[in-house]
């Protein structure tokens, strides 16, 4: 019987205990921390568009390198082939083909690289979007009035004092049971 009472009041502390810590919550340091989360996400993703763009550029450069080097492998093959050198020939061909390989992966990597900062850039600009209008609406929302309940004021401007006083006086006189 003690375990049982026991375990009923430790129940009952426990419930208070998160009632109150729910009531101590002000809804308005919620919706600060909220925006704060939303604009670190933003931030996250700006920093992702731009270590996106500057891998885009690192592989720009290397592609273009590569590009040169391939460039000049195929003109020393021609070059050899012409003069029936067979054996410069397989030799700038040894370094041709490998830099086609490598030259045909990064175009592909640069051409992923590209749709995902798109995709990225995209997300972003529309999430950037939603973080002002949250802005906006938690900073109409925090900077309003604190509103009591509302009794319907516009009922009330509907009935005039003459109303009411008429219909007091139904009510009076028939006896008050409406």
């Amino acid at each position: 019987m003690a375990i049982r009472l026991l375990n009923r009041v430790s129940r009952l502390v426990t419930a208070d205990a998160h009632g109150l810590v729910e009531s101590l919550e002000d809804r308005g340091l919620l919706l600060k921390q909220h925006l704060r989360e939303a604009e670190l996400e933003l931030q996250r993703k700006r920093a992702r568009v731009e270590a996106l763009t500057d891998e885009e550029r690192l592989l720009r450069e290397d592609t273009e390198r590569l590009a040169a080097a391939v460039s000049s492998a195929e003109e020393d093959a021609r070059l050899a082939l012409a003069e029936d050198r067979d054996d410069l020939a397989r030799f700038a061909l040894r370094r041709l083909i490998p830099n086609q390989k490598e030259l045909t992966q990064l175009k592909a990597r640069g051409e992923a690289l590209a749709a995902e900062r798109v995709r990225v850039e995209a997300k972003r600009t529309s999430q950037q979007q939603e973080f002002e209008e949250l802005q906006a609406r938690i900073r109409a929302h925090l900077t309003a009035p604190t509103r009591q309940p509302e009794t319907a004021p516009e009922l009330n401007e509907l009935v005039t004092d003459e109303e009411v006083e008429m219909e007091l006086l139904r009510r009076k006189r028939s006896g008050g049971t409406e």
